[in-house]
C-alpha cells in the first residue's frame, strides 16, 4: 500500500477504524531523519538499530543523537547507540517469540518460539502496546503476534503484496506460503482457480513465481525505461585520490552489535582493516598489518593494512561492522539517491596516510 494513494489510505484507515485524513503523509528518509535529530525532532524511540555504527557520516549522526532531549532504545544487547540512551528497554529476540518471516523468495514462514525470554523482558509488540496506552490509545496495538498477522491480512487484501489468504494454520501445515496469496473470494473475483460450476476456490495456492503470466501493470505488459549513467556524488580528485568502498565480512553481521559478542566469530574476524592493492601499499610505504589512516571529507578512520591483489590499485575496501577508531562509516558519504533516498555507502573519495606507531 502506498501512503500517497487515496484508495490505499482509505482501505487501511477502514481496517484501523480511523479517518484517512489522520494518516500521515510520506516523511523523511532514514538518513534525513537522523540528520534532523536535535532540531525539530527532540525525542526518539529506536528499535533494534545501531546507527552510531551503521549510518553514513556516522560521527555526525552520533553528534545528532547526543543532542536529543530524550533517547529510548529497545534492543537485545547494549549496542553503541543504546549506550547513549536515557532509557534502554530490553526486548525479546527472534528465538524468544513466535511470529512470521517473509524471506527473499517471497515465502512466508511461521517461526515458533524456541526458548523462553528472561523474566521481565517484553516483546516489541508489548512495548508498543504500553506506549500507545500511555498516550491514550487503549485499542489497536495488540500484543499477540497472530492477531497482528490477522490485521496484516486485512490491510494487504487486494494489494500487490496480498497476505489475505495466508493463515497461521496454513503456514504450519504447508511449511510456508508464497505471497501474493489472496483470500478465496478475492481469488474468485479475479477469475483465478475457479472450481467447476463457478464456485469460489477453497484456497489460493500462493505465488511461488511472480510475473509468470503478466507484470504488475494495468495491461500486464512490462515497461522498459531508458537509464542514463550518473556518476558517483564524490569522484576522486587531487586531495582525495582514492576510492573507498565498504561492505561485509562473513563472520560479522551488520553493525556487529550481536556478532562481536561471539568468541568464535571474533576469532575469525577480530577487527576492522583496510584492504589495498600492493602497488598502492608500496606508494604509501605500508606493509601488511601496518596501521593506515583513511581520510575523507567527513572524518578519519585507522585500521591495519591488508594487502591483496584482489582489489583495484585505485580503490580501498573497509568492512563496516566495528565502532571506534576503525569505524568505516565515519568516512562514508550521505549523498542520497534521488528516488530511493538510500545513502551512497559504496563509494566516496579518500586519501591514505601512514600512522606513526
Amino acid at each position: 500500500r502506498k501512503l500517497d494513494d487515496p484508495a490505499a489510505r482509505a482501505h487501511v484507515a477502514e481496517v484501523w477504524g480511523v479517518d484517512p485524513d489522520s494518516l500521515p503523509g510520506p516523511g523523511r528518509s532514514a538518513y534525513e531523519l537522523l540528520d534532523a535529530l536535535g532540531t525539530d525532532i527532540r525525542s526518539l524511540l529506536l528499535m533494534a538499530s545501531n546507527p552510531v555504527v551503521s549510518a553514513p557520516r556516522a560521527a555526525h549522526v552520533e553528534e545528532r543523537i547526543r543532542s536529543l532531549d530524550f533517547l529510548a532504545v529497545c534492543d537485545v544487547v547494549l549496542s553503541e547507540t543504546a549506550a547513549l540512551a536515557d532509557v534502554v528497554l530490553p526486548v525479546t529476540q527472534w528465538a524468544e517469540e513466535t511470529g512470521t518471516t517473509t524471506n527473499l523468495e517471497g515465502r512466508v514462514l511461521l517461526r515458533r518460539r524456541a526458548v523462553s525470554p528472561p523474566d521481565g523482558i517484553r516483546s516489541d509488540l508489548e512495548v508498543l502496546h504500553e506506549l500507545a496506552a500511555r498516550l491514550g490509545v487503549e485499542k489497536g496495538f495488540p500484543t499477540d503476534p497472530e492477531e497482528v498477522f490477522e490485521e496484516l491480512r486485512r490491510a494487504s487484501a487486494g494489494g500487490a503484496a496480498d497476505y489475505s489468504g495466508i493463515t497461521y494454520r496454513r503456514l504450519a501445515e504447508e511449511d510456508g506460503v508464497f505471497w501474493p496469496c489472496p483470500a478465496a473470494q478475492e481469488a474468485a473475483d479475479a477469475g483465478e482457480d475457479a472450481l467447476p460450476g463457478g464456485e469460489a476456490p477453497a484456497v489460493h495456492p500462493g505465488t511461488p513465481r511472480l510475473f509468470l503470466d503478466r507484470f504488475a501493470t494495468p495491461d500486464g505488459r512490462a515497461r522498459f525505461v531508458p537509464v542514463s549513467h550518473r556518476a558517483i556524488a564524490e569522484e576522486p580528485d587531487d586531495e582525495y585520490p582514492v576510492l573507498l568502498t565498504t561492505g561485509r565480512v562473513v563472520a560479522q553481521y551488520q553493525s556487529g552489535a550481536q556478532t562481536r559478542r561471539v568468541a568464535e566469530l571474533n576469532a575469525a574476524a577480530p577487527g576492522p582493516f583496510v584492504e589495498l592493492h600492493p602497488r598502492l601499499a608500496a606508494r604509501l610505504g605500508a606493509a601488511e598489518g601496518d596501521p593506515v589512516a583513511v581520510v575523507s571529507r567527513r572524518g578519519r578512520a585507522v585500521a591495519p593494512a591488508r594487502i591483496t591483489d584482489a582489489i583495484r590499485p585505485d580503490t580501498v575496501f573497509m568492512p563496516f561492522h566495528w565502532p571506534g577508531e576503525g569505524r568505516a562509516n565515519t568516512l562514508t558519504n550521505p549523498a542520497l539517491d534521488p528516488t530511493s533516498r538510500m545513502p551512497e555507502f559504496k563509494a566516496c573519495a579518500v586519501r591514505l596516510e601512514t600512522v606513526e606507531t
